[in-house]
């Protein structure tokens, strides 16, 4: 049995706990444009980009730009990276087209016979960076059956402000502990454990690339597992 209370509902982190990130945004640049006779380090130009996210939701989390979708801000780190590969001649549309990557990501393999697992015992939602249009089309393609869609769109505000954990709760009627954060990323724990969430951390190893991910959490958390099949047995779903 657990050691902490079983929660109600499971909150999930999505890009790179559910989703593989990398890989898709690399296939995806390289279908649009390779047929522009572009070539490049595809996997190189996902991690570029992924790379200014946190600097992107910044200016929000900051005040210093009003809330923005993750469309917008995924944008806007586009524009930033484009001329270190030698891509600002990109036209307006094939920037708009690239940036809808992101809503063409497939899941880690176990991931979506896991949830539905889970689902069967707890309410599950997203509580992600990502809005709910995103949300919406990342889940038709995986076939993830959320309860409800929470985080950045409810909360107005960016992961780890607190505002986002506890929005998410208060959707769902739930107090914090009542709830559980699933993600890869220690820091998204560490932020939802303050708020009075209990924690669950799934190992991505290869999220950023071989070998390059989180294998373990870094902070303190309720239970860590290899991937969401192991999280589903532990809590008896």
């Amino acid at each position: 049995m657990p050691s902490f209370s079983v929660p109600h509902a499971l909150f999930f982190d999505v890009f790179g706990t559910l989703v593989d990130w990398r890989s898709g945004v690399a296939r995806e640049a390289e279908r649009q444009l390779s047929p522009m006779g572009i070539k490049l380090d595809w996997g190189s130009f996902a991690e570029a980009w992924r790379g200014q996210y946190e600097t992107g939701m910044e200016e929000v989390r900051a005040g210093r730009l009003p809330y923005a979708n993750l469309d917008i801000i995924h944008r806007r780190n586009l524009d930033r990276i484009l001329a270190r590969f030698g891509l600002e001649h990109l036209d307006e549309a094939a920037r708009e087209d690239l940036t809808l990557a992101w809503h063409r990501l497939d899941a880690w393999p176990e991931v979506s016979a896991a949830l539905t697992r889970l689902r069967a015992k707890f309410l599950v939602a997203p509580v992600s960076n990502g809005h709910t249009a995103l949300q919406v089309a990342l889940a038709r393609r995986n076939g993830f059956c959320w309860d409800t869609i929470l985080g950045a769109d409810a909360a107005r505000d960016y992961k780890p402000k607190p505002q986002v954990y506890l929005a998410s709760a208060e959707a769902l009627a739930l107090a914090p502990r009542a709830c559980m954060m699933v993600a890869a990323h220690s820091y998204d724990l560490a932020a939802a454990a303050q708020c009075g969430l209990t924690t669950a951390h799934v190992a991505r190893p290869d999220e950023n690339g071989p070998g390059r991910g989180e294998n373990a959490p870094s902070v303190p958390v309720d239970i860590a597992v290899a991937n969401l099949t192991e999280l589903a047995d532990a809590l008896g779903a």
